[in-house]
C-alpha cells in the first residue's frame, strides 16, 4: 500500500499521525456547480421559493458543513478552522449556480476535505430547497481548485 498514507503497513485504514508535522497556514478553494430548470433559477433569483432564501441558507449550511467534516469521513482529523467563506453566484450562462467555498486554519494537515464537503453542503441544500419543483437538478464538478500551506506546498487547477 505504498503511497496511501490512510493505510499502514499491513494494509489496514488507519488515521494519519500528524502529531510531527509543523503548524503552518494553510488554505483550500473548492468549487461545484448545480444546474436547474430555467423556471427555477427564476424562483430562485426572484425569491419565489416556498422554503425561503435559497442561497442563504445554502451558504450557512456550507459553513455548517465545514465545521463538522470530522464527523462525516471516517479518516479525517478535526481541524480548527479560522475562516469559512461560502460563495453562491447565480450562472444564467449554464442555468445554475455557481458554488465556491474557502476554508483557512492554521494546523498540522490540510483543509481540503472541509473545503469539498461545504461545497457539497451547500449544493446538496440547494437542491433540497427546491426538489419538491425541480427534480431534474444536477450537482456537478465538485473539485479542489487551490490548496497552499504544509510540506507538499501550493496546488492551483488550472
Amino acid at each position: 500500500m505504498t503511497g496511501f498514507t490512510h493505510f499502514n503497513a499491513t494494509g489496514d485504514a488507519h488515521m494519519v499521525d500528524v502529531s510531527d508535522k509543523a503548524v503552518t497556514h494553510r488554505i483550500a478553494t473548492a468549487r461545484g456547480f448545480i444546474s436547474m430548470q430555467r423556471e427555477t433559477l427564476d424562483m430562485i433569483t426572484q425569491g419565489r421559493a416556498k422554503k425561503g432564501d435559497v442561497l442563504a441558507v445554502a451558504r450557512l449550511a456550507g459553513i455548517m458543513g465545514a465545521k463538522k467534516t470530522a464527523e462525516l469521513i471516517p479518516l479525517c482529523h478535526p481541524i480548527p478552522i479560522t475562516k469559512v467563506a461560502v460563495d453562491l453566484a447565480i450562472n444564467d450562462a449554464r442555468c445554475g449556480v455557481d458554488i465556491e467555498a474557502i476554508i483557512k486554519t492554521t494546523g498540522q494537515t490540510g483543509i481540503e476535505m472541509e473545503a469539498l464537503t461545504a461545497v457539497s453542503t451547500t449544493a446538496l441544500t440547494v437542491y433540497d430547497m427546491i426538489k419538491a419543483v425541480d427534480k431534474t437538478m444536477v450537482i456537478s464538478d465538485i473539485r479542489v481548485v487551490l490548496k497552499d500551506g504544509g510540506k507538499s506546498g501550493r496546488y492551483e487547477a488550472e
